[in-house]
């Protein structure tokens, strides 16, 4: 007999992952040493990174990859350094080597969510770097997506946010998630029928977080007013708007070059020639590349600095997050820091 359908679609779903990391497309993705390839997974206890934990444990041995685990503590409730240090015990008990509780501490920009993923990412970044890891698993789901899509669309930030979390990120590829075709259920099903114990971190139920709000309000009134399926529709836009994101970024990277002058400097009529999606595309790139930090910067900055040269009326500095001001000078776009 076989396992449990649950079980063999989160193990699928890993094998695809892995046989993916096993074709390396860039220098960053080769293994140092010629040894055997190095998968991480980030596992926070809950269901959806157990199952995943387990999953990676499972395939990893049979294709070859030797397989870790890596538990983020980010000190923000009571314990919590106890409960990471349960889930590294659960992840070594899988047989993962290494496997790292790590401590972090969590600022203030952007928000706690905002704030405690930065913190998140740059450990799991580390850890990654520190053992020569090849990828990084996380477990996000179709459910996730469909939140992030949901938020995306609140903020009003334009096709790159309601293209949701890429299967892939990162630099090097090094981040991949697996269960963004699988929804929430599935994980946790895996995790009932292997007897996998699961922590339901209280934050994911506390309405202070805006996911929170959106996972256990936003959508089931939206399921119920809409009919089941919206979240799966929610995650098929995702990959609709990414596919459209990507296209209209190559197009800006492609096109940029040509709107500078011989000082680098943008040309307001280059750039008023442009398609307002490439041309905004292009300013966003520009104005990050000026210091303008890139999850700081929203649709209504980029709007304000496109109206110097679609409704130019003598205008003064258009200020940015990061201290960048960008003004219209001479018909060129000037950009300055501090």
């Amino acid at each position: 007999m076989g396992p449990h359908p649950a079980v063999a679609a989160i193990r699928l779903a890993v094998r695809r992952v892995l046989h993916d990391v096993l074709t390396p497309t860039t220098p960053e993705s080769v293994p140092p040493g010629g040894r055997e390839p190095l998968v991480l997974v980030a596992c926070s206890g809950g269901a959806d990174s157990m199952a995943l934990a387990s999953a990676l444990a499972f395939e990893a041995p049979r294709l070859g990859i030797r397989a870790g685990g890596v538990t983020v503590d980010h000190g923000l409730q009571h314990g919590s350094d106890l409960r990471a240090a349960e889930v590294a015990s659960r992840l070594a008990a899988f047989d993962l080597d290494p496997v790292e509780a790590l401590t972090v501490t969590v600022g203030r920009d952007g928000g706690p969510e905002a704030a405690a993923r930065d913190a998140r990412y740059a450990a799991l970044d580390a850890a990654a770097e520190r053992h020569g890891a090849v990828a990084v698993l996380l477990g996000h789901t179709r459910d996730d997506q469909a939140e992030t899509v949901l938020l995306g669309l609140a903020r009003g930030s334009g096709t790159r946010s309601l293209a949701g979390m890429a299967v892939t990120s990162g630099v090097g590829g090094r981040y991949r998630r697996p269960f963004l075709g699988l929804d929430r259920q599935t994980a946790r099903k895996a995790c009932m029928v292997q007897s996998l114990p699961v922590w339901d971190d209280p934050h994911n139920a506390d309405p202070a977080y805006t996911r929170s709000r959106v996972r256990h309000e936003a959508l089931p009134v939206l399921e119920k007013a809409l009919g089941k399926g919206v979240i799966e529709a929610l995650a098929r836009t995702a990959q609709l708007s990414r596919d459209d994101a990507d296209a209209l970024d190559d197009w800006a990277a492609t096109v940029e070059p040509s709107v500078r002058d011989d000082s680098g400097a943008l040309e307001t009529a280059k750039l008023y020639a442009l398609p307002p999606a490439v041309r905004r595309r292009v300013l966003r790139r520009a104005v990050i590349s000026a210091g303008s930090p890139a999850g700081s910067l929203f649709a209504r900055h980029i709007e304000e600095v496109d109206r110097l040269i679609t409704g130019w009326r003598g205008q003064g500095a258009i200020n940015l997050p990061g201290r960048v001001a960008v003004r219209r000078q001479g018909g060129r776009l000037v950009l300055r820091q501090g």
